[in-house]
């Protein structure tokens, strides 16, 4: 089951907490949008119903071209645009997560059902039909929402502005999940989203050891303490387990 927790300003992080993650080149993948999505020619911006007589008739959506299994990843989708309408929406989901509704169905997409995650400009975060208040809501031009997904952890964080704003999916993983991709979508005519920073990691077989320890301990320095585990391993642990 998927869980719910985190919420606005729980820590600032400034992206240099990214600097052990390398460049990725995915980008919007034109063969899996909205036929109300156009992409730019290097398939980095996505302009969403821009029929000038029929605008918006719905919801429009776009997946990015890489699915991810195992690692860490960090990418930014930056309004180029203020939001408007019932729901701009960044967010990752399966290869089954809708991308289009028409017939003037005006919903918050991702999240929709059981194969997407997402947080919408209005500041609610949405799976499998639910939603909660996450954040605040932000309609300002050139905001920068970041995605980082943790497949080790199976953790969904969002950030605003370089503002992390705690974690807001849990269970995004395991052996029987499917590969999860990056998605955006729109109600709103004219809406203009442009992919930014995009990074990725791997953990080591050291880390991934840590990872798993910690993830089955919950994080807390007093259970690590109670490990039969030599000083300096239980050390090592504790000083990751401040930064989770």
């Amino acid at each position: 089951m998927v869980k719910h927790s985190g919420g606005e300003g729980n820590s600032v992080e400034s992206l240099h907490a990214f600097k052990e993650y390398h460049s990725d080149d995915w980008c919007w993948d034109p063969c899996n949008k909205s036929s109300d999505v156009v992409l730019s020619t290097n398939h980095l911006a996505a302009y969403f119903h821009t029929d000038p007589v029929y605008e918006s008739i719905g919801t429009a959506g776009v997946r990015g071209t890489k699915g991810f299994r195992e690692g860490e990843y960090y990418w930014e989708v930056i309004f180029t645009e203020p939001p408007l309408g019932t729901a701009v929406m960044v967010g990752v989901g399966t290869c089954e997560a809708l991308l289009h509704t028409g017939n003037y169905q005006y919903v918050n997409l991702i999240g929709i059902d059981s194969h997407s995650w997402g947080i919408s400009h209005k500041g609610t975060i949405w799976h499998d039909g639910k939603y909660r208040n996450y954040c605040e809501a932000f309609f300002d031009q050139e905001t920068r929402i970041g995605v980082q997904l943790n497949l080790y952890s199976g953790t969904l964080t969002f950030y605003k502005n370089g503002v992390n704003l705690g974690v807001a999916f849990t269970g995004l993983s395991g052996e029987d999940m499917d590969d999860i991709y990056p998605l955006a979508c729109s109600t709103s005519a004219l809406t203009e989203l442009e992919l930014g920073i995009r990074t990725s990691r791997k953990l080591s077989l050291q880390e991934k050891c840590y990872s798993a320890i910690l993830n089955r301990i919950g994080n807390s320095k007093r259970k690590v303490d109670q490990l039969p585990l030599p000083p300096l391993l239980k050390d090592i642990l504790k000083g990751i387990a401040v930064y989770k």
